[in-house]
């Protein structure tokens, strides 16, 4: 099992008031998979992707990350699980535009205290299973939309991570470059045994997916 959350719960207090966001759920996924996480704006979405990836500390319940238990572990050991064994990909690539694709790719081998020759290789290795294999010396300004998320999804995945977590990769994309990405985070899960959670509202992309969960009112719900 990739992924087991349990009775997952967050709220926050306002005033005087408690405010509920998630209320007991309960997701597995196992290794391997396209997990979409889909519903409407305010649901919870976010926040459980975030409790997930082990960014925020649930109110209530576990999440245990392969075979972890990361609501358990000290700062200093989730972060470095986090380092070792996870990748992230965000809406708005979170490229730094000073640098080449392939440095932006580097970054995160960098990291992993990955330098020099080693990081270079690795980092082209990756843009050409991207298929950006001739823009490793473009900036970001240079590159469209779909080839700035392609470049996201190789720094995502240079690390060789065992889960790739994504919040809404392809809002910023057209119908076209938004399917192309998903079919190559498909692909890539195939190919490497990568489990994919990606929260999305993006309908035109479902096909790609294993599994679809819908989260509404910060409840499971089954649809």
């Amino acid at each position: 099992m990739a992924i087991a959350a349990t009775g997952v719960e967050m709220s926050y207090l306002a005033g005087q008031k408690r405010i509920q966001i998630l209320k007991q759920v309960d997701l597995t996924i196992e290794r391997g998979q396209v997990q979409l996480l889909m519903g409407p704006s305010g649901s919870g979405k976010t926040t459980l992707l975030s409790i997930l990836a082990g960014l925020l500390a649930p109110t209530a319940g576990s999440v245990c990350l392969l075979g972890e238990d990361i609501t358990r572990m000290s700062r200093q050991h989730l972060s470095q699980f986090r380092l070792n064994r996870l990748g992230f990909i965000f809406q708005g690539f979170n490229l730094f535009p000073a640098l080449t694709a392939a440095e932006n790719v580097e970054v995160a081998l960098n990291l992993q205290g990955i330098r020099g020759r080693q990081a270079r290789q690795s980092a082209q290795e990756m843009l050409e299973r991207v298929g950006l294999g001739d823009k490793g010396q473009n900036r970001p300004r240079d590159l469209s939309g779909g080839q700035k998320q392609r470049v996201a999804i190789a720094r995502a995945l240079v690390t060789q991570p065992e889960i790739v977590m994504a919040d809404e990769p392809t809002a910023a994309l057209d119908s076209k470059s938004g399917h192309a990405v998903m079919e190559l985070l498909r692909r890539l899960a195939i190919d490497d045994d990568v489990t994919v959670l990606m929260v999305t509202h993006d309908p035109r992309i479902l096909d790609v997916a294993d599994s679809v969960t819908y989260l509404e009112d910060g409840e499971i719900r089954e649809k």
